[in-house]
């Protein structure tokens, strides 16, 4: 039976319909972000951000059926985590963080950190960042910095960066978390070098992968994204055990209005194999990588 749609769109999310069907209980949202204009840019953003507040992202909840979410601080901030630990604030236990930070932090700033929640750093190659270029030697950094805390260390490079890190990235001493299906190209299929190095990072054991941003190599695109299905349906097949869903809300790659979260979760619907699966990927795995109760 189809769920009541909502009477009004929740911002930068088009359409009211829900999910064509429920989610598990404790289903995750292990990708989004948060912007509220009580925090200021960083200088080096030049584009002004969306107002995404975590009041207007718990209507996104409400729609989609999660109950739990990852907050991650966007390039916008820099490396200011004022924002997302507001957030994290009020969204309370259900929620955990991922900050940015440059590779100087130091070891009270990451313990200040962690007291509120956040559990992971993202190291951005792909995005401008306020410090300028990401380079290997600073993920290697701050890998072994979160390393002290049991954190995990989460990546979004393009596929030929982690052709070139593969050496790096399975030395790691913390878990990876790969952004965005590793930007690879759909197109590709179920093939190609940078799957190939993923498929290998995987087999490692310590290696998760984030199924989101699945729009922003699609060429096919919504509402059915049908050439990403060999991709998701081959992380599906090679590592169950070790992938997380994310919507990226409020979706700021894309053209505003052009992205409906529930097509975005039907396309995970429709790459889980069965029920278990999906149990898997939207509760089981973010408790174990993100500590959820």
């Amino acid at each position: 039976m189809s769920l009541a749609p909502l009477p009004e769109p929740v911002p930068h999310s088009a359409g009211t319909r829900r999910p064509r069907r429920a989610l598990p209980r404790g289903a995750c949202d292990a990708h989004m972000h948060i912007f509220d204009p009580r925090f200021a840019p960083s200088p080096h953003w030049k584009r002004q951000p969306p107002q995404a507040d975590v009041g207007t992202y718990r209507r996104l909840q409400q729609r989609i059926g999660t109950e739990r979410t990852v907050v991650v601080t966007p390039s916008t901030y820099g490396v200011d985590n004022a924002c997302t630990l507001d957030a994290l604030h009020q969204l309370g236990d259900s929620a955990r963080g991922v900050a940015v930070v440059d590779a100087d932090a130091s070891p009270a700033e990451l313990e200040r950190l962690a007291a509120s929640r956040v559990c992971g750093l993202r190291v951005n190659f792909v995005s401008p960042q306020s410090w300028g270029e990401t380079t290997p030697q600073m993920l290697q950094t701050l890998a072994h910095k979160a390393a002290g805390l049991g954190w995990h260390v989460q990546v979004f490079a393009h596929p030929q960066q982690l052709v070139a890190m593969e050496p790096l990235l399975a030395s790691l001493p913390t878990p990876l978390v790969i952004d965005h299906l590793g930007r690879v190209d759909p197109a590709e299929g179920a093939g190609g070098p940078a799957l190939d190095v993923l498929r290998r990072l995987l087999d490692r054991g310590n290696t998760w992968i984030k199924l989101s941003g699945i729009y922003m190599r699609s060429r096919e695109g919504a509402p059915g994204y049908g050439d990403t299905f060999p991709l998701g349906e081959a992380f599906m097949r090679h590592a169950p055990e070790r992938l997380v869903w994310g919507s990226d809300w409020p979706h700021t790659t894309e053209a505003p209005g052009s992205v409906d979260d529930a097509d975005l979760v039907d396309v995970l619907l429709a790459w889980c194999p069965s029920d278990d699966t999906l149990q898997r990927v939207l509760v089981e795995n973010p408790r174990r990588l993100y500590g959820f109760e």
